[in-house]
């Protein structure tokens, strides 16, 4: 699994032997697992609070971020469409701030606020991904940048700030708003 949904129209180096989507694609999780951290594969408890709730220029969504034990929630009331992108803090980490073109390492769940489908996460092989933040769209950017070490986030992102165009390799249509749950497990400059 590769972490489709994020990449940008920017190609990767020569070197990287991942290619599976015409956009940059970052390695797959197998190739960047990191070997002490892993992203929690189970279900969140039943009744699990949402920790951020956004009402949208259409439909909602509710979001509850990882656990130790568990993957995110993610429930959206659709068709969910933002006008402006919005992040929200859900936990707060305690290490260095995120640098705009830092390699982070996160665990992350992307949902179709179009039909509230999941169409990427890393929660479901258990592994993080790694890639440079200046290779990704801007609305995961702009969700990390900034951020600390050890944060989850949340992020309804605009299409603009997403694919304007669409991503049909991962169901995403024109003018789709997406919704990530993001947990920042470590970063280098």
């Amino acid at each position: 699994m590769t972490l489709a949904a994020c990449g940008s129209d920017t190609k990767p180096p020569a070197a990287s032997s991942s290619s599976v989507s015409d956009v940059f694609t970052p390695p797959s999780i197998e190739q960047t697992a990191t070997e002490a951290s892993t992203c929690p594969t189970a279900a969140p408890a039943n009744g699990v609070a949402p920790e951020w709730t956004l009402s949208g220029a259409t439909g909602s969504v509710a979001v509850a971020g990882s656990t130790d034990k568990a993957a995110p929630l993610v429930k959206v009331d659709g068709p969910f469409s933002v006008t402006e992108t919005q992040v929200h803090t859900l936990k707060a980490g305690d290490g260095p701030v995120v640098a705009d073109t830092a390699t982070v390492s996160v665990c992350y769940m992307g949902v179709n606020g179009r039909d509230g489908s999941v169409f990427d996460s890393s929660y479901e092989q258990g592994q993080p991904v790694e890639f440079p933040l200046d290779g990704v769209v801007p609305g995961f950017q702009k969700a990390i940048a900034g951020q600390k070490v050890g944060s989850t986030v949340a992020v309804a992102m605009t299409s603009a700030d997403g694919y304007p165009e669409g991503q049909p390799s991962a169901g995403i249509q024109k003018g789709d708003t997406l919704i990530f749950a993001i947990k920042i497990l470590d970063a280098s400059s």
